[in-house]
């Protein structure tokens, strides 16, 4: 609870009150116990098997939304909500504090589902559901799913801006956008639950329509435990990169944090800042294939040994190409050191023939070299180095690309790193390294 800022804990208290208060039945309503605890328990055990080592992976719109939307077509808006408890309660958690954390769950879906089950009971949508007349129940159906949807975007939004300080503007950017189609699926399952406990045949007809949302559940488990084993080769690659270049560790970490930051302020969709972190934090993975004594040199490269180091991107591009998931990353890692004037390498590319990705990247890796301490510089303060990419935008950088990280730092900050030994301070620059322009363009 320490780590929990005293805005959010507040922002969380309010909502589980506002929970509760959902949660109170009126005194003229008749709540079907027998079906309040046959969906909570259904509800928990799904969530159980969406978490166990046969799924072992939790959807990102949620696990088993169809039982708790079949909840709020089916029962009173307090008996729905209701269906939700125990299983957000019993939930595993990894992160700290757990117990905050399924408190908020559950209170965030005990208002979805609150408000889901309003709109659909004022729209008829019950009537239609006990007359299992399908087509006229569609719409009550959508308009309550969409109400779930931005109820549960919205306390999304809220906690992100309390807790983390996102930008208002940012913090619900795109969260409806994503949950709505899955959740709209959901919806539709839930309403043939629906429909089914109503008809002659009962919750037992009921409860096959779960069956092939676990078919699904299980296939989407195998893509992410595909995408996570690419994701650990990638952490394997990079520390290999960092144990190998004593005096950039951790930067690869932080050019895709950069990169990530950038991407956000052009309005880039989320699945492509995460492309476009991994193509920063996989720019220098190419140095495997560069001996080491040429990137621990103390002294200046001879022309051959610079073109041996400037061999890296090919190197990383070889490396990383039969990653699919990775997409326009790939093309980033291997034109990062281009230069919109045709002076870069590896094949001088000129202004908008480098790839987007690749013109985030080289404005991400030269100002991550330049607010850190290197063997032959030490760290320029956030101002001086933004200043720098300024003054080389044009020639070397895009414009546009600098611009954003100018804008981005200018909010969010950034935190200049050491990567070099702190016990050994800065060698004196070997002749011909880079004084001027950004550091970091050659090694």
């Amino acid at each position: 609870m320490e780590a929990v800022p005293v805005r959010a804990r507040v922002y969380v208290a309010c909502v589980v009150l506002a929970a509760l208060l959902c949660l109170l039945p009126p005194p003229d309503v008749r709540t079907p116990w027998w079906a309040v605890l046959l969906l909570a328990a259904l509800y928990a055990g799904c969530e159980r098997v969406a978490r166990s080592r046969f799924v072992g992976i939790s959807h990102p719109a949620g696990t088993f939304y169809p039982v708790l939307l079949a909840g709020a077509f089916l029962l009173p808006a307090p008996a729905a909500a209701l269906v939700a408890v125990p299983g957000a309660l019993l939930s595993h958690v990894e992160q700290r504090p757990v117990a905050l954390r399924r408190v908020w769950r559950a209170a965030q879906l005990v208002l979805g589902v609150w408000a889901a089950a309003r709109v659909h009971r004022a729209l008829g949508g019950r009537d239609a559901v006990v007359a299992g007349d399908v087509p006229y129940a569609l719409g009550p159906a959508g308009a309550a799913v969409l109400a779930f949807c931005l109820v549960l975007a919205l306390l999304d939004g809220g906690i992100l801006a309390v807790a983390e300080r996102v930008p208002v503007r940012r913090a619900w950017r795109g969260l409806v956008a994503r949950s709505l189609a899955p959740i709209a699926v959901h919806g539709l399952a839930g309403l043939m639950m629906a429909v089914l406990w109503r008809s002659p045949y009962g919750p037992v007809a009921a409860l096959l329509v779960l069956l092939p949302m676990c078919v699904s559940w299980w296939a989407f488990a195998q893509y992410h435990r595909e995408r996570a084993a690419h994701q650990a080769t990638i952490r394997a690659l990079v520390q290999a990169v960092d144990i190998k270049d004593g005096y950039t560790r951790g930067h690869s970490e932080r050019v895709g944090q950069a990169s990530m930051m950038i991407a956000r302020e052009l309005g880039m969709d989320d699945e492509r800042v995460e492309v476009l972190r991994f193509a920063g934090i996989l720019h220098d993975v190419g140095k495997l294939g560069v001996p080491t004594r040429l990137l621990r040199k103390d002294g200046p490269l001879t022309p051959e040994e610079r073109r041996v180091i400037e061999l890296h991107p090919e190197y990383g591009h070889e490396m990383v190409r039969g990653i699919g998931f990775l997409g326009e990353a790939r093309a980033a890692v291997l034109h990062h050191h281009e230069r919109l004037d045709g002076s870069g390498y590896p094949y001088g590319l000129v202004g908008s023939q480098i790839p987007e990705s690749a013109r985030v990247v080289a404005v991400a890796d030269a100002f991550d070299a330049m607010t850190s301490t290197r063997s032959y510089s030490r760290a320029r303060p956030v101002a001086v180095a933004l200043a720098e990419l300024k003054r080389c935008s044009g020639s070397q950088f895009d414009p546009v690309m600098v611009e954003a990280l100018v804008e981005a730092v200018g909010r969010a900050g950034w935190r200049p790193a050491v990567t070099a030994d702190d016990v050994h301070p800065p060698r004196i620059p070997p002749p011909g390294a880079p004084v001027s322009s950004p550091p970091g363009a050659h090694r």
